[in-house]
């Protein structure tokens, strides 16, 4: 997988642009302190969770939102943002080179993962995964968690990408996958409440140990700026874990559901694209969101047909009065499966059952007339779905890409009945194949529209009950980015840099277009009538001040 940020200039290493210092107290590993006031709930509507809640549906509830920004001045040296000619922008974060996931916000906080190409830790230098806790009024750095790279280069944790899972937030915690495949259990409030068990060594978790013969590894000294971890299930271990090889970053959003996690694996093909270390691993877990066992895992196959790596997320919503769990596997097929972990007898082991299986690829993408397979990377290949399946008033939309590395080539929108039950490839509501590969997530409004990026750049407006398209519109540029709509408004954000808005209706309509200041890899979210805007190098938060 080839991402940009390889290709851009690494940043100047400074201080935030609008980040309020303070002193650092030292906390002693074990201290008790005493506790802070429990988060009191937001008034408004937080995004707790990638796709705003268990439907992963990119719809936003919000009002007054503005489509005309000024972001400010920023300097190409120092990379800081001068905010006195800025319009509309309530505060700016200086973050690292690289954005891919999306932040979360919750309980006056919010979460942002990137690279370690602005240290908060200056005594933490180096290519680092990195969590931010970010105060949702001010912009201010309130802690970090910082994960050392497993040094494995491209092939498992892919240089200077950094964190590109979202978090899911709860109350007094979140859970969050780390560049180097392990699901991490943290405090809200990190180290100023003290080091909260059961885990205690986050000492050894942030510390180096790949610094080459003869080099001593940094050990850091645990502050209240610190992350402070309660569980760690590490994928990867064969052991503790369930023997995952992820393939060139681990990229799933979490997502938390009563007291079960589930997540993707990222497990894959290694560095020769034809070889799967992990045939017979799980593309799809769930574990004891309180205690990180593991509960189950699907026994679908997905690994043994995966085309290049399991990076979706998956979802949940109500199929007939029941929850349904849905995923994307790198396979290309859509999966349901019963959300409760249940033994089975055969395998000896606790399993996702699975109730539905549907090829996303049509026949014609995966083999050739004469019935010989086509090669996943060409053109016309077969896809996996790299973007979250959503579910909505009862019916699944499930999109198909690749590794934008791979180029363009021919995608499929399809519309899917999750009460149908075993293989029910080619027997979807209705398919949509005007639209090119994609790896993002669709939107679907309350009056029936579906609204879709592909990464060539095109937005799609189609009806959500037949499939009929609306309109195109093209932004001229790469897409990495999901749609966002909100306050009757779509909002996509691009690799050149801008934000396209338009109107969520069935007839086209560009309201405006907010230019900022670095690609846009990441996708917009709102929270409290606040729009957030990850860039590669900042973080904006939008909305009205005037």
């Amino acid at each position: 997988m080839k991402f940009k940020a390889i290709t851009l200039p690494l940043i100047a290493l400074g201080l935030p642009t609008i980040v309020a210092s303070c002193q650092e107290k030292t906390v002693a590993k074990g201290e008790d302190k005493k506790a802070p006031p429990a988060p009191a709930p937001s008034k408004g509507e937080d995004w707790p969770t990638w796709g705003r809640d268990s439907t992963r549906n990119m719809v936003g509830n919000a009002s007054n939102l503005p489509v005309k920004v000024n972001p400010g001045e920023m300097n190409d040296e120092t990379e800081e943002i001068d905010l006195s000619s800025a319009k509309n922008m309530r505060w700016v974060f200086k973050a690292g080179s690289a954005a891919y996931g999306n932040c979360s916000v919750g309980f006056g906080k919010v979460f942002l993962g990137t690279n370690n190409e602005s240290p908060r830790d200056k005594a933490i230098l180096g290519d680092r995964g990195n969590l931010y806790c970010i105060d949702e009024k001010t912009g201010e750095f309130l802690w970090q968690l910082i994960v050392p790279k497993l040094g494995a280069r491209k092939v498992s944790d892919w240089e200077y990408v950094g964190i590109c899972s979202s978090p899911a937030i709860e109350k007094d915690r979140l859970w969050l996958i780390t560049n180097r495949g392990e699901v991490v259990c943290l405090d809200m409030n990190g180290m100023a409440d003290g080091n909260d068990g059961p885990f205690k060594d986050e000492v050894a978790f942030m510390t180096d140990k790949n610094v080459g013969p003869g080099k001593t590894p940094v050990v850091p000294t645990l502050t209240d700026k610190h992350a402070d971890i309660l569980w760690v299930f590490d994928m990867r271990d064969a052991d503790t874990g369930v023997g995952v090889f992820p393939h060139n970053v681990s990229s799933c959003s979490p997502l938390v559901h009563g007291d079960i996690l589930y997540t993707a694996t990222s497990n894959g093909v290694d560095w020769s694209h034809t070889n799967i270390p992990g045939e017979f691993i799980p593309g799809l877990i769930a574990l004891d969101k309180n205690t990180g066992k593991l509960l189950g895992e699907e026994i679908s196959g997905v690994s043994e047909r995966v085309l290049h790596a399991s990076w979706s997320s998956p979802a949940i919503g109500k199929v007939k009065g029941k929850d349904m769990l849905i995923w994307g596997g790198g396979d290309g097929l859509a999966y349901g499966f019963n959300p409760v972990p249940v033994m089975d007898e055969e395998e000896g082991i606790p399993i996702l059952k699975e109730l539905w299986r549907y090829d996303c690829n049509p026949p014609r993408y995966r083999n050739k007339e004469n019935g010989d397979p086509i090669k996943y990377a060409t053109y016309k290949g077969p896809n996996e779905i790299i973007g979250t399946t959503v579910i909505h008033k009862g019916f699944v939309y499930a999109m198909t890409g690749q590794d934008p590395e791979h180029g363009d080539g021919v995608g499929m929108l399809s519309c899917i009945d999750p009460s149908m039950r075993g293989d029910i490839s080619g027997k979807a509501v209705w398919t949509y194949d005007k639209i090119g590969r994609t790896i993002s997530t669709p939107s679907i409004t309350d009056d029936g529209l579906v609204i879709a990026a592909e990464y060539d750049g095109d937005i799609h407006c189609v009806d959500a009950k037949t499939g009929k398209p609306y309109w195109v519109h093209e932004t001229g540029s790469r897409v990495w980015a999901s749609t966002l709509v909100a306050d009757g408004k779509v909002y996509l954000g691009t690799e050149d840099g801008e934000v396209v808005v338009l109107a969520a209706t069935k007839e086209k309509k560009h309201l405006g277009t907010i230019e900022l200041h670095a690609p846009i890899y990441s996708s917009a979210i709102v929270a409290n009538n606040t729009i957030y805007v990850g860039t590669q190098t900042h973080l904006y938060a939008i909305g009205k001040t005037e």
